[in-house]
């Protein structure tokens, strides 16, 4: 049923509920004001059951409009007199009506997005300045704002809700460790000793990456947000981390040498670029002869068969909730990778199975700690409207959740050398 229906029943019932009596309510129960009698007139019938009046005379219509106007005048004046009138009204009904049109309202607004990309106004730095700012996404998620990695183990304890929270941020690790491996950095035998992490967020797997190749090996962090690199920077002091380092600076535009890093790294940041090509372009450009390149990336599915229309409104709310210009494929991917004629050893591969388990586990993990979303309520600078900022996100979360098991998403993996010159 269309929600304008549902929205107009939900109107009825409540009306009904308040308004209509006992004996009933109708308009032909009003005393006129308007003067002089109603003139009945004969109708002609025409074909399909339409009826239409007779020509009538000037004075006649005159009369049959001041008789309308009389009733309408009427019947607004007996509604508003309605509230002193002493009528029978069914609590009942009108909660009803009540909860189901506010539902109706809530569902109409979960259902349109309300964070689209929009060009040149740093939209996604200025997302993620928020989510920073609120602490709630670094609450439940950890330093690491990308999916996990999962095992038989680690679904099993989704729904526990003493180890839910725990094995949530352990499977983050998992991902980084499965990535490392899977990037072949050290095919060759030699550890990677300057990395770059291409959108870091909070730092979680720069400073991941510091600790575990060790001192001699420099990390540094790239994202569009302010808040990201101060919390990032203040995470690695705190840990005592001083091979690492954070910078603002745009992707598409990186600031560094050519032929500068042995690993460049982008996990879950070329969803958020506006020009897919120009990401792979530049990553390759930064990266040293020889050096490796490893993406992991939300990625919509490869066409043909072109997208539905269902299909096509379902990746227009995930575009447009969370700041994201467009998806493109794993295999458009790997074919930005060839376009740049600097890349070899292209490979790309799914991993929707072994991440996808991560979308409603965050879910779990805030049903079962939810006080932090209660007390921001409270505290923040934005009060209880992030309840319903929450609410959106439970959504989408879903709704993202849906589209992976549905094969309409994917996660994308790809990795590649760069030529030697």
């Amino acid at each position: 049923m269309p929600r304008s229906c549902v929205a107009y029943l939900c109107f009825s019932a409540m009306f009904s509920g308040v308004v209509v009596p006992g004996n009933g309510f109708t308009l032909s129960s009003l005393p006129l004001r308007g003067t002089g009698p109603i003139v009945q007139r004969s109708s002609t019938v025409q074909p399909h059951g339409i009826h239409r009046l007779p020509l009538q005379t000037a004075s006649a219509r005159k009369e049959h409009v001041s008789v309308k106007m009389g009733l309408a005048s009427n019947a607004l004046t007996s509604l508003a007199s309605v509230g002193a009138l002493s009528m029978p009204v069914n609590p009942v009904v009108v909660l009803a009506g009540a909860c189901i049109l506010a539902m109706s309202v809530a569902a109409f607004l979960l259902n349109k997005p309300s964070r689209a990309y929009q060009a040149g106004e740093n939209t996604v730095g200025k997302e993620y300045d928020a989510w920073t700012e609120e602490g709630i996404l670094e609450y439940y998620w950890g330093e690491h704002i990308h999916l996990g990695f999962y095992n038989k183990s680690d679904i099993q304890n989704i729904k526990n809700p003493i180890k839910s929270s725990a094995v949530f941020k352990e499977t983050k690790y998992k991902f980084i460790d499965e990535m490392y491996k899977w990037s072949g950095a050290e095919a060759g035998g030699n550890k990677p000793l300057k990395v770059l992490d291409v959108g870091c967020g909070i730092g979680g797997t720069s400073r991941y990456l510091a600790k575990k190749l060790g001192g001699d090996t420099k990390v540094t962090g790239i994202t569009l947000s302010p808040n990201q690199v101060q919390r990032a920077t203040e995470l690695a002091k705190e840990k005592g981390l001083d091979n690492v380092e954070f910078k603002v600076m745009d992707a598409l535009k990186m600031e560094f040498p050519d032929n500068t890093f042995d690993l460049v790294w982008g996990c879950e940041s070329g969803e958020h670029m506006p020009d897919k090509y120009k990401y792979v372009e530049e990553m390759t450009r930064v990266l040293k002869p020889g050096g490796t390149l490893v993406i992991a990336t939300w990625c919509q599915r490869e066409t043909p068969p072109e997208f539905t229309e269902s299909e096509k409104d379902k990746l227009k709310f995930l575009y447009e909730e969370w700041a994201h210009p467009y998806f493109i494929s794993i295999e458009e991917y790997e074919r930005h990778c060839k376009k740049t004629g600097k890349l070899e050893a292209i490979s790309g591969a799914n991993w929707v199975k072994e991440t996808i388990h991560a979308w409603r586990h965050s879910i779990w993990v805030g049903i079962w700690d939810p006080w932090i979303v209660i007390w921001k309520g409270f505290t923040s600078k934005v009060g209880p409207w992030i309840w319903w900022k929450v609410i959106r996100e439970i959504v989408t979360l879903e709704r993202m959740h849906r589209a992976f098991d549905s094969g309409l998403m994917t996660y994308g993996m790809i990795r590649a050398k760069k030529q030697q010159a």
